[in-house]
C-alpha cells in the first residue's frame, strides 16, 4: 500500500470535499511521511490541513511532574483544534514505551485524552491510523516483515462495496437478544437486545474490519479473562481478569497492570460499563501484535471496550475511557449472537467468513 493510496483511502472514509476543515494529529516523526501524504490529499480536494504533533514522548515529563488536575485536563491546543474541525485524523506510530510510568499517574493523564477523543467522535467525521514499526515488532517479538505484510494487506477491499455488504447482516443480528463468549475461564453473557449493529468498513479506523454494538448498560454478567499481555497508552496489562454483575465491573485481576487498570476505571462511572463489543472481520490479519487497535480487527477474535459507547448503535454509556480489550478466540473459544455461532471451539463459521474484509473472494 503507497502512501498516497493510503491518503486517498482515508480521505475517502471522512469525506474530504471542498471547504473542510481537517485537524491532523501526529504522534512520533515515524508517521509524518503518512502524514504528508495526506495533507497533500486533502489540499488536491480543497479542504484546509492544520497539523498537531503531540508527540508521546513528552507525556512522560507531564506523568513525572504535573499535578494530578493538571493530567486530567484535555490539552488546549488539541481542544482548539478538534473544535475548529469538522474532519480529524490521527496518525499514531506503533511505538514501544520509552521508559516505566504510574500507572495511577498514566490513568489520570488517559482522562484527559479521553476528553478530546469525546470531542473528536461527537463533533467530527474521524478516524485514527495505526502505523506499525519495526522497533514496535522487536518489543512484541512479532516478525517485521510479517507484521508489516499484514498491516499492508489489510487495506485491500472494495469498502464501499463492503460496507454495503455488512449493513444488511448487521440487520439480522440486531434480531438478537444476547451475546455470549465462552472460553478457557471465561463465559460472559452481554445483553444486546434493542440496540443496532454498526459496520467500520474504510471509515474510522485503519486498519479497519469489524462490526460493533454497544451492549445494555445493566446487562453484562459473568466473566472474561484476556491471556497474555498488551499495551494501552504505553504501560503493559498481562493476564487481566475482569468479573461483572448487572453491567459493572465488580472485581479486576492481572499479573502485570492491575493498578494501572483499576486508575482507568476510577475514570469515572461509565469507565466501570461495556460501552462497546465487537466482532474482527479483517481476514488479512492474522498475527497478534498487542496493540489493541489492530488486534481488534483480526479475523478470529471479539473484543470489548469499557467506557463510552457509540450512540449510533443505541448505546447510552458516557465517559471520558473508551478501551478496546481483544480476545482472542482463536485458541478454543466460542461467541454466539443470539443462535448463530460466528466462532465455535475456535473455528470462525462458514457465516463470519463470508463478510470477512481484506479476504479472497473464494473464501466468502
Amino acid at each position: 500500500m503507497s502512501l498516497p493510496a493510503l491518503a486517498e483511502l482515508v480521505a475517502d472514509g471522512v469525506s474530504v470535499t471542498q471547504g473542510s476543515r481537517v485537524s491532523i494529529f501526529t504522534n512520533d516523526a515515524a508517521v509524518l511521511p503518512a502524514a504528508a501524504a495526506f495533507v497533500e490529499e486533502v489540499y488536491r480536494r480543497g479542504g484546509l490541513a492544520q497539523i498537531v504533533h503531540a508527540d508521546e514522548q513528552f507525556d512522560a515529563s507531564a506523568v513525572r511532574w504535573g499535578s494530578e488536575s493538571m493530567l486530567r485536563q484535555p490539552p488546549p491546543i488539541e481542544e482548539a483544534a478538534m473544535r475548529w474541525s469538522d474532519v480529524h485524523v490521527s496518525f499514531r506510530g506503533l511505538l514501544p514505551p520509552t521508559e516505566a510510568l504510574s500507572g495511577a499517574r498514566v490513568a489520570a493523564l488517559r482522562e484527559g485524552r479521553g476528553r478530546i477523543a469525546t470531542l473528536r467522535w461527537e463533533g467530527t467525521r474521524w478516524a485514527i491510523v495505526r502505523v506499525p514499526t519495526a522497533q514496535w515488532a522487536e518489543f512484541a517479538g512479532v516478525d517485521a516483515q510479517t507484521l508489516m505484510d499484514e498491516w499492508s494487506a489489510s487495506f485491500a477491499e472494495d469498502w464501499p462495496a463492503a460496507e454495503s455488504r455488512l449493513m444488511p447482516w448487521c440487520a439480522e443480528l440486531a434480531e438478537a437478544s444476547s451475546v455470549h463468549i465462552v472460553g478457557s475461564d471465561t463465559d460472559l453473557v452481554l445483553g444486546v437486545g434493542g440496540r443496532t449493529w454498526v459496520p467500520f468498513a474504510g471509515r474510522a479506523n485503519w486498519p479497519d474490519g469489524e462490526i460493533a454494538t454497544a451492549p445494555v448498560e445493566d446487562q453484562v454478567d459473568g466473566h472474561i479473562t484476556f491471556p497474555g499481555r498488551f499495551w494501552f497508552s504505553g504501560l503493559e496489562v498481562a493476564d487481566l481478569r475482569l468479573n461483572f454483575a448487572d453491567g459493572r465491573v465488580t472485581s479486576v485481576a492481572a499479573s502485570a497492570g492491575e493498578d494501572f487498570v483499576r486508575g482507568l476505571l476510577a475514570t469515572d462511572d461509565g469507565a466501570m460499563r461495556v460501552g462497546e463489543f465487537g466482532i474482527g472481520l479483517n481476514a488479512a490479519l492474522r498475527t497478534p501484535t498487542g496493540d489493541l487497535l489492530i488486534d481488534e480487527k483480526i479475523l478470529g477474535t471479539v473484543h470489548i471496550a469499557l467506557g463510552r459507547s457509540y450512540q449510533e448503535c443505541g448505546g447510552r454509556n458516557r465517559s471520558a475511557l473508551h478501551w478496546d480489550i481483544v480476545k482472542d478466540l482463536r485458541d478454543g473459544g466460542t461467541v454466539r449472537v443470539g443462535d448463530r455461532a460466528l466462532i465455535a471451539d475456535g473455528i470462525v463459521s462458514d457465516e463470519l467468513r463470508r463478510y470477512a474484509v481484506a479476504a479472497p473472494d473464494e473464501s466468502r
